[in-house]
């Protein structure tokens, strides 16, 4: 995975861009092996019980990524982006993330929606806004897709989870943070079975 751009990142080996980690992987590659092998593993077990909010968002990370980061579940303390584009600055990630989970619940967490058209506008636009704050240093995606599958099931639409495509759904995710939610509005309509 290629990593952010980041600003004095102490959660960083001194002299590279890999996270520290619980087995002391220095080397990208293998750090992305085992992340995505205990993500794997954690993704065969249930999720945490909990309201659909911030702090469940927190613990649904801390329930993937416990195994390799000791940060797992905190929000990231330190500035980032991508190229050129910087995420929400650690600072508002808190209020950002509040605010988001609150309109979320004034929608009834979508499960009113009945039309699929709307309910993919509407979790766009949700996954699109979570993305842009980005909370995590790392594992941001998954648990957006995560979300986005929680709220599929919740609102009765079925998801064919077969149906992902990592490279749409990025392209779609970056288009999202600069303002144009159709690929990924797109992306959603294509995981209805």
């Amino acid at each position: 995975m290629s990593r952010y751009n980041a600003i004095e990142d102490p959660l960083c080996y001194p002299g590279t861009h890999v996270l520290k980690n619980k087995l002391d992987l220095t080397d990208q590659s293998e750090l992305d092996q085992f992340e995505q092998l205990m993500f794997l593993t954690r993704s065969e077990e249930p999720l945490p019980a909990g309201e659909l909010d911030y702090e469940y968002y927190k613990a649904i990370h801390h329930h993937f990524f416990q195994d390799v980061y000791d940060w797992a579940g905190k929000p990231r303390e330190i500035r980032t982006g991508k190229g050129d584009s910087w995420f929400c600055y650690p600072e508002f990630i808190e209020q950002e993330m509040v605010k988001i989970f609150a309109q979320l619940a004034s929608e009834n967490h979508l499960t009113l929606i009945e039309d699929p058209i709307t309910f993919a506008k509407r979790a766009a636009y949700y996954v699109a806004e979570i993305n842009a704050v980005h909370p995590f240093l790392e594992g941001n995606g998954r648990c957006q897709l995560t979300l986005l599958s929680i709220l599929f099931e919740i609102s009765g639409f079925p998801m064919d989870v077969e149906q992902i495509q990592a490279d749409q759904f990025m392209a779609a995710m970056v288009a999202s943070f600069y303002g144009n939610n159709g690929p990924l509005i797109q992306a959603i309509m294509a995981l209805m079975a």
